[in-house]
């Protein structure tokens, strides 16, 4: 099968069955599960989602306890390509390239670029940490501890914004640089120095903005209008059609909301988006009863009272909503919705179809769900199917091992995310023009 590629993750704790490919799991000491992703050649979309559900075990609101994460990520690319759930701002979007593009000039060879690079995004780090704002500076605390690099944050994003050209993970890239230095060496230039065949072979956006000759001493997380004009065209040109690229191009600005359903010039969106929107939030919606009875019956297990009356609460809120939004809910097309979940190529499995149909079959006709026996036995079955041995409604180890909350934050497809990154670059934009 060709050479090891990737990286080994070992992760404590519960994992959801079918996250990944390759995934393998073993028992480490006092019977605590120890959960391993692996992959042997696997492409970069594959790695970039094992990372992103490993880090989902940090945010505890957004846990995938039951297996539903297919559709919630066809909907987060489809209107918010490019982002991931642990970006924190928009202008590491040009850090990361400016730090080795400066590489790339000094042209450190593959053996030592991976190092290197590591230096120069730790120091980064502590250049940014001197900054007025540091919000969103990734590894603030960790510094020299940091795992997981900013690079290693944004590289799929950067490929989908069109600033990285080079089509291969970040490893491969590395490997890539002596042969690319090689072939910038031997090109064949006319008498004024320029190729005689054309352009010269790039990684790199040849738009990219330049970065200061001292770089990065002095840098902060805030955009300049040149980066921000960069990056908005970057958005459009590259994610066209897109809820992201439709924003990115919008001048009107907003408070936050917590949905993109609630943006004020909803209305005026493109029909397409707004479709894309409404089904969406219906998922969103609907789903989010689901999370919230699993964490009842967890609650409930463990006989915390203060947990199963907050969730008993927030289930009756959410029974609440699901009634002001009969009309439009009775009204919708889950085969249309399946079709755009599959334009997506995340290949929902035909028994996560079946939970999600059940499911909605049932919020949607049953009310209150809380005490229906039938609801309770989809959501036990579900957590079975996922989890095996490792459900927490069967394993009173596991279960012992829960903290209050997993998955029980409403679904936004990256909507947070997403809202940080346009904020900055609307907020540089408008400054621009403010000096103009």
């Amino acid at each position: 099968m060709g050479s090891a590629r990737g990286i080994r993750y070992g992760i404590r704790g519960n994992i959801t069955r079918g996250d990944a490919n390759g995934g393998a799991r073993s028992l480490g000491k006092a019977g605590v599960l120890t959960s391993f992703f692996g992959w042997l050649d696997y492409s970069e979309q594959d790695q970039r989602r094992v990372r992103d559900a490993i880090d989902l075990f940090r945010e505890k609101g957004t846990l995938d306890e039951l297996g539903v994460g297919a559709v919630r990520d066809a909907f987060a690319d489809m209107l918010f390509p490019g982002t991931s759930t642990i970006q924190t701002r928009a202008r590491y979007f040009l850090l990361i390239p400016w730090i080795y593009r400066k590489l790339e000039d000094l042209r450190f060879p593959s053996s030592q670029i991976a190092q290197r690079a590591r230096a120069e995004e730790i120091n980064l780090i502590k250049q940014l940490a001197k900054a007025p704002d540091t919000t969103g500076v990734i590894g603030i605390d960790a510094r020299d501890r940091l795992r997981r690099l900013p690079s290693g944050i944004y590289w799929q994003g950067l490929r989908t914004w069109g600033i990285r050209l080079f089509g291969g993970s970040l490893q491969e890239y590395h490997r890539s640089l002596d042969g690319y230095q090689a072939a910038i060496r031997n090109i064949q230039r006319d008498d004024d120095g320029e190729p005689v065949h054309g352009a010269l072979p790039r990684n790199w956006h040849a738009g990219l903005p330049y970065r200061s000759r001292d770089f990065p001493w002095g840098a902060t997380l805030d955009l300049t209008t040149v980066d921000a004009e960069y990056l908005r065209e970057r958005i459009v040109t590259s994610c066209p059609g897109t809820l992201l690229a439709v924003l990115a191009d919008r001048e009107e600005t907003h408070e936050p909301v917590a949905f993109p359903w609630r943006h004020p010039q909803l209305g005026e969106f493109p029909d397409a988006i707004r479709r894309q929107i409404a089904h969406a939030r219906n998922f969103s919606e609907t789903m989010h009863g689901s999370a919230l009875l699993y964490n009842l019956m967890l609650a409930e297990g463990l006989g915390r009272e203060d947990w199963i009356e907050m969730y008993r609460r927030r289930l009756d809120v959410w029974s609440t909503l699901l009634a002001n939004r009969g009309e439009q809910l009775a009204r919708w097309d889950r085969a249309e919705f399946w079709s755009v979940v599959d334009t997506q190529g995340y290949g929902a499995s035909a028994r996560t179809r079946q939970f999600i149909d059940a499911w909605i079959d049932l919020a949607l006709s049953v009310q209150p769900l809380v005490d229906d026996p039938s609801a309770r036995a989809l959501i036990h079955e579900r957590e079975r199917t996922v989890k095996r041995a490792q459900a927490r409604l069967d394993n009173r180890r596991s279960l012992e091992l829960w903290g209050g909350a997993s998955g029980a934050a409403q679904l936004d497809f990256r909507w947070r995310n997403a809202q940080t990154h346009l904020r900055d670059i609307r907020s540089a934009l408008r400054q621009g023009d403010a000096v103009a």
